[in-house]
């Protein structure tokens, strides 16, 4: 399925669609940011200010990279249940393009991260053409590693990442076998 140009969807799944952050996602945002649910893994919730240099960042990779974290919106409500995308992470290894997510705690284990994250696996290797992805996760992040395994990510290597110890997942381009239409962009 194609994306929708009036909804402004980037990628679109069963379930979601994921389009560019705008300012006035601020305050869906901050609800995210300020859960310490959420935010433990990223050390902590993130002050107002910090909140609106990240939504910045990602408005800047759009201009670079032509990704970055999405809203994540239900596809019927449209409401922002999440932010997620691809970002092209600095690591041990040179650029990679990393698949992250956070999903507000009032929709977590419903299946949207695993959704979320296929369909940024698909946009990455049929759109970007990228020769693998990965996701840097916390040892102790269970939920986020069940994701990532679910989608046929593994281990691949262990590094420091904003001074904390996180998990490389990887998966290939030759790995991957692309769903039958199950997404659109």
């Amino acid at each position: 399925m194609i994306a929708s140009i009036k909804s402004g969807a980037v990628i679109t799944t069963e379930r979601l669609e994921l389009r560019h952050l705008v300012p006035g996602d601020f305050d869906a945002v901050r609800r995210i940011h300020s859960d310490p649910e959420v935010m433990w893994v990223y050390g902590g919730v993130f002050s107002e200010e910090k909140t609106r240099q990240w939504m910045q960042s990602n408005f800047d990779r759009y201009a670079k990279d032509g990704v970055g974290f999405f809203a994540i919106t239900l596809k019927d409500a449209g409401e922002l249940i999440g932010c997620g995308g691809i970002i092209m992470q600095p690591t041990d290894q040179g650029i990679e393009p990393e698949i992250g997510y956070q999903i507000r705690r009032d929709h977590q284990g419903l299946g949207y991260a695993t959704e979320m994250a296929r369909a940024c696996m698909q946009y990455a290797f049929e759109k970007m053409k990228a020769d693998h992805i990965i996701s840097l996760i916390r040892p102790d992040n269970q939920p986020s590693r069940r994701v990532a395994e679910k989608n046929g990510l593994s281990i691949d290597r262990e590094m420091m990442f904003h001074d904390m110890p996180h998990l490389v997942y990887r998966f290939d381009r030759t790995q991957w076998k692309s769903p039958a239409s199950s997404t659109g962009y």
